[in-house]
């Protein structure tokens, strides 16, 4: 149990630092090998795979391998994959096709998928073996995995990756690397129990009952529906600036040639704002967080909507700030009352239903339907030889809109929807 702590940091370092190395940056590799109508798809597929793969992986570590070990193969398995995927990148060349990178690449994420929640598994058993305070040891162990997600962004657009598999390399190299690491982390050992559970209690099924309850039903549908939001500027930020290049006042600035850079004070602002949750949980309850959260979002893409590299940078740089507001606010805060407001014969099953809404069905169907209003509104214009890139721009101008109203509209059915009376902690 030695420097238990330091293991785990740098276990949550690597775990986010092999997602950053291409998460913000593949919508521009992908666009600039001829596959710009099919990004969505790209982003989607984490979501499709989220609704089954980390159940499944959850049983098997549950039952038969311990954590650490099961943690292990799967990074093993995601970083052959993603290797795979940046080998073929490379051999393809400009000859790319769609079916065999995407496949490729799909077989990566199903195994990376599920290590978002194993890595927390072996954060969780490693504390409470070492009779640490998991509530207050653990988040000051998650804040690294984040700044290994933006050290990686950062050297993605440094070494001039960003339209390039190599980002995909880097991933699989660092998920092979941590893979070997796992075999250091204390042993996570299998509870035996004799209980029986249904497939449906494995799966986490069993949460579907909180259906039932009106108030919970709802904040569940509208989790779906702000979930929509989550990988839409993931997918989408870095090609968006990478257009703002073919315009002749705008190809030299520093959000053009340093996107992934510009992107990661996303993630900055991220780690400040996971400290004002629980101040705003206990002065305002879960509803007005919420509504601050939907409301991060309008903004996002409405900066997004007005914004340029140029004298509009400022735009992009507040909406950069809110992100945090509008990721955290939501994700982390929704968990948060999920497991005040149930059970905790299902709480478990209640957070992965969480997650399924969000980060599963909502993420996918967002991924899809912005990459069909990006279709409709920018890719249209892009003509081999003759686009016109000032229509493009306005394009994606009308598409960031689109997006804040979206945002917008969810916002007030919640507001008028959701009946919750917080009284405030003194």
């Amino acid at each position: 149990m030695k420097n238990i702590k330091l293991r785990l940091t740098v276990m949550n370092f690597l775990e986010f630092a092999v997602w950053g190395a291409y998460l913000t940056s593949m919508g521009t590799y992908l666009a600039t090998h001829g596959m710009a109508t099919n990004i969505g798809w790209f982003y989607s597929i984490q979501g499709i795979v989220s609704l089954f793969m980390p159940a499944l992986m959850g049983i098997v570590a549950d039952r038969w391998i311990p954590a650490e070990k099961a943690l292990s193969l799967c990074h093993a398995l995601a970083g052959t994959f993603m290797i795979a995927t940046g080998a073929y990148g490379l051999m393809a060349g400009d000859g790319v096709v769609f079916s065999t990178l995407f496949s490729l690449y799909t077989a990566s994420v199903a195994f990376f998928m599920p290590t978002l929640a194993l890595s927390n598994s072996v954060a969780y058993t490693a504390l409470t073996q070492a009779n640490l305070d998991t509530v207050k040891a653990f988040p000051p162990i998650r804040v690294w995995g984040t700044v290994g997600f933006i050290c990686t962004m950062w050297f993605t657009d440094l070494m001039g990756f960003q339209a390039n598999s190599f980002q995909y390399i880097t991933s699989g190299l660092l998920g092979l690397a941590l893979g070997m690491y796992c075999f250091t982390l204390p042993n996570c050992p299998i509870v035996k129990t004799t209980e029986k559970k249904s497939l449906a209690d494995a799966m986490g099924l069993s949460a579907f009952k909180l259906f039932k309850e009106k108030r919970m039903a709802i904040f569940f549908i509208f989790s779906l529906f702000l979930g929509v939001a989550l990988q839409i500027t993931n997918g989408f930020a870095n090609p968006f600036l990478g257009d703002f290049g073919n315009l002749e006042e705008y190809s030299g600035t520093f959000g053009v040639q340093h996107s992934n850079m510009l992107i990661s004070l996303s993630q900055i602002s991220e780690t400040l704002c996971i400290l004002l949750i629980p101040f705003c949980l206990k002065k305002w309850g879960i509803k007005k967080v919420m509504l601050m959260a939907m409301l991060a979002w309008v903004f996002r893409f409405g900066l997004f909507a007005t914004g340029n590299p140029g004298s509009g940078v400022w735009m992009f740089v507040l909406s950069m700030i809110v992100y945090g507001v509008a990721f955290d606010f939501f994700n982390i805060s929704g968990s948060l009352f999920v497991n005040e407001a149930t059970d905790k014969s299902i709480r478990s099953s209640a957070q992965g239903l969480f997650m399924m809404m969000t980060n599963g069905i909502g993420a996918a169907l967002g991924s899809l339907g912005a990459q069909k209003v990006i279709n409709i509104l920018v890719n249209v214009h892009k003509v081999d030889g003759a686009t016109d890139w000032h229509a493009v721009m306005n394009g994606w101008s009308d598409s960031w809109f689109v997006f804040a109203a979206y945002s917008l509209v969810i916002m007030v059915f919640f507001a008028i929807l959701f009946k919750y009376k917080h009284t405030p902690e003194k």
